[in-house]
């Protein structure tokens, strides 16, 4: 074994930062045996450095993180402080000074990944990711490695802890949105401003990873068609319970059936409670990917919180490392295929759409016509009326996504439908 450690920056310490630097330091023996050299904390850039910090050495505590990722002994840079910038430039200028990155940042791999991928190949050095996608689950890995000799067609899961109890909580206890929002604050789930999770900003950020990575392509967020669940209602889940489904947010990137382009998605859906992923409870997190080869593969396990971000973050560490000492690289960006990313509209999908119609003869017969005059076929109809008013229930065939939107802004035009209660897509089937 080296006696040399390897030194180690980290940028940031709050909940995941902290515990990696714990974890650094109270398996140090482990981690040195699995890597061949010790490593050796060398120092943490923070933003307030007069909070106590237990188990760091107050000495490595620094306001300067440019300085610290230019010091050049650095070996490696830990980044989770999150956030485009100063993010973006510190993990540039750590490339430049001779150091490879881990990072957990999901908003700037989302939006920048490209650039930072050309900057660490221009100059020979790792970048990592595990933890910015799914928390402690091995995901990015085996996409990039594992499964690098299969072809992936598709993506499909439950990357958003936050959401998950949302709705899990919603189903099971009939419970609405804003009173399952406030249990999941109160719990520490959610944030004091919850949007990015609830809005899908945070999901979409994921999708776009693992489309990039899944398809070798690039994606971005901004080509990631996003929804999120400020609009789901009770109604919403006790429809979808009546149907034998759940509702989930959930991240889907596909490859077309041409193989001539990709789709990335995250938004709302109705899924068999037979799927695997409507057993997904609490703030879990679980992916299915489906390879030609591999056939059907699912990931599952805690998606978010300090431990289990760190877990993932020290995997990537002793990756990095043990390439380090190899004087070699892991794999960088492939995005060979150049797949276009085709719009929402193109999207083949099925939906659930709740209308409150005017109970008298004839209405069923004008929605079909709507249906039919867009080209979307009609699965099932459930239809209840009461003192001059009913609901009509319509659960539709697979059809391109414009399709159903054209159907839905046709029936708002009939004299006929008082409103359109609720729309939603079906998956999972």
């Amino acid at each position: 074994m080296r006696t040399r450690p390897l030194k180690v920056a980290l940028l940031g310490c709050g909940v995941v930062g902290s515990e990696v630097a714990r974890i650094m330091t109270t398996h140090a023996d482990d981690l040195a045996a699995r890597i061949g050299a010790p490593v050796e904390l060398a120092g943490v850039a923070v933003r307030r450095p007069s909070k106590v910090r237990e188990g760091i050495d107050p000495a490595l505590i620094t306001t300067d993180a440019t300085a610290l990722v230019q010091r050049g002994d650095i070996d490696v840079v830990i980044e989770v402080i999150g956030g485009i910038e100063p993010a973006r430039a510190l993990i540039t200028t750590a490339f430049e000074n001779g150091a490879s990155v881990v990072s957990a940042n999901k908003a700037l791999l989302a939006e920048d990944g490209a650039a930072l991928h050309a900057a660490a190949e221009k100059h020979g050095r790792d970048l990592y990711y595990e933890a910015a996608v799914a928390g402690a689950i091995p995901l990015v890995r085996p996409l990039r490695e594992s499964l690098a000799g299969d072809k992936v067609n598709r993506v499909l899961g439950i990357v958003n802890g936050t959401t998950n109890f949302i709705l899990d909580r919603m189903d099971t206890s009939g419970a609405g949105y804003s009173e399952a929002l406030d249990e999941a604050t109160a719990l520490g789930y959610a944030e004091a401003d919850p949007t990015a999770d609830v809005e899908g900003f945070d999901a979409a950020a994921k999708a776009a990873i693992l489309a990039g990575i899944a398809f070798h392509t690039r994606v971005k967020i901004g080509d990631v068609h996003r929804e999120g669940i400020t609009e789901v209602t009770a109604a919403d889940i006790a429809s979808a319970r009546r149907m034998g489904c759940t509702v989930k947010l959930l991240a889907i990137c596909e490859r077309a059936a041409d193989g001539a382009s990709v789709t990335a998605r995250v938004h709302p859906a109705m899924i068999p409670l037979s799927h695997p992923l409507a057993s997904v409870r609490e703030a879990y997190n679980a992916v299915f990917v489906e390879a030609e080869a591999a056939g059907q593969l699912m990931f599952y396990g805690p998606g978010a919180g300090g431990s289990p971000t760190a877990s993932a973050v020290l995997g990537d560490l002793v990756a990095v490392c043990r390439n380090k000492l190899g004087e070699a690289t892991g794999p960088g960006e492939s995005a060979y295929t150049r797949l276009p990313v085709s719009p929402m509209g193109e999207v083949v999908t099925r939906y659930h759409i709740s209308l409150d119609v005017a109970d008298k003869p004839g209405v069923l017969a004008q929605v079909a016509t709507v249906f039919a005059e867009q080209g979307v076929s009609i699965d099932t109809v459930r239809q209840q009326g009461k003192d001059g008013e009913a609901s009509l229930v319509v659960v539709t065939h697979r059809a391109p996504d414009a399709a159903l939107s054209g159907t839905v802004e046709a029936l708002r035009k009939l004299d006929t439908v008082r409103g359109v209660a609720s729309i939603m897509r079906v998956e999972g089937e």
